[in-house]
């Protein structure tokens, strides 16, 4: 089945095909919209509606970041205007690093609505990068069950466990089990 996305992001795109080998992804290359949305479901949704509407088809947005209890949550929806420098320095000095990697996914047909699928990986941000592989906040989350940061580990075993992983997983079950 073919499935547009509509992502800017490589490392997203690479994610988004080794996820379902038995989809056939097609990257959807047009000017992103304004995200105005407070919640992670809200911009996947204004995003889903955007770009659905130059699609036959299904399409899939995601949204998603990471939040830091230390920072009320911050940075969130806003995860990509920032950086891992501005992270690290705005926990400088902060002991209680508790956050989670959210992924929210909204899948449109024709430009219409079906459903919104969640994905969330607890973990923590630790004091400097390490790792070379994935991407954005990746070196700095230390993700308790693999010893690691998710910059550290193995691709394909973050694809198992990760916030996008779990969205995309639930996408995808969804498809294979809906008559279409």
């Amino acid at each position: 089945m073919k499935l547009y996305c509509a992502t800017s992001n490589p490392g997203k795109l690479r994610e988004f095909q080794c996820a379902a080998p038995d989809f056939e992804i097609v990257p959807l290359s047009l000017p992103a919209p304004e995200e105005t949305g407070r919640t992670f479901e809200e911009n996947a949704i204004l995003k889903a509606h955007y770009y659905g509407a130059h699609v036959d088809g299904y399409l899939f947005v995601d949204d998603s970041g990471i939040e830091v209890d230390a920072l009320g949550r911050s940075p969130g929806v806003d995860s990509a205007h920032f950086n891992n420098e501005w992270l690290l320095e705005q926990l400088r000095g902060v002991e209680h690093r508790i956050a989670r990697f959210v992924c929210v996914i909204a899948l449109v047909r024709d430009g219409k609505l079906i459903r919104t699928f969640r994905g969330v990986v607890e973990g923590r941000v630790i004091e400097e990068p390490r790792g070379a592989n994935g991407f954005g906040y990746d070196p700095l989350f230390y993700y308790e069950p693999f010893g690691c940061t998710f910059g550290e580990s193995e691709p394909a075993a973050k694809m198992r466990v990760s916030h996008r992983a779990q969205a995309l997983n639930a996408m995808f079950t969804f498809l294979r089990n809906a008559s279409i």
